[in-house]
């Protein structure tokens, strides 16, 4: 990837903070023209700076306002067991993130759920039967404090 100039730095500072900016207003923003705006965010696209622009839907509204962080651990820590565990949770809908982590978890995932009774489905039907889960710990948030927050740089 290139580097960044100050005009690309703004840019990309200006639609984390919205992405539904218009060419226009995102070139008034950084003092640019829009045809120079238009050129550089395409060329962000294409470096892979910018990977995609998307709306965040309340989950609420969705009936999804359950929050869950589950730690996972695998009987075996090897090459194998981690690509048969990443494989089988690439299906997962309700799995939000899930990361490879190093300390007291192999994986750490976000999942989103309507309420405790679907996890709980979720829980026994899926969770337990993935490959080379030897142990889960689940966490219920109580309170969502900060989520995608925009990146410092």
């Amino acid at each position: 990837m290139l580097p960044l100039d100050r005009i690309d730095t703004r840019i990309l500072r200006h639609l984390q903070s919205d992405g539904r900016l218009t060419n226009a207003e995102l070139a008034k923003a950084v003092n640019v023209s829009p045809a120079t705006c238009h050129r550089r965010t395409q060329a962000l696209f294409e470096a892979g700076h910018i990977t995609q622009v998307m709306g965040h839907v309340n989950p609420a509204s969705v009936d999804l306002g359950t929050l869950v962080m589950v730690g996972v651990i695998l009987d075996r820590s090897t090459p194998e067991s981690f690509a048969a565990f990443e494989k089988a949770v690439d299906g997962m809908t309700e799995l939000l993130d899930c990361h490879l982590v190093a300390g007291d978890f192999d994986y750490l995932l976000k999942i989103r759920v309507r309420d405790m009774n679907s996890f709980n489905t979720l829980h026994t039907k899926m969770l337990i039967a993935l490959p080379g889960v030897r142990q889960i710990r689940t966490f219920f948030v109580l309170k969502e404090i900060k989520e995608n927050a925009p990146l410092a740089f």
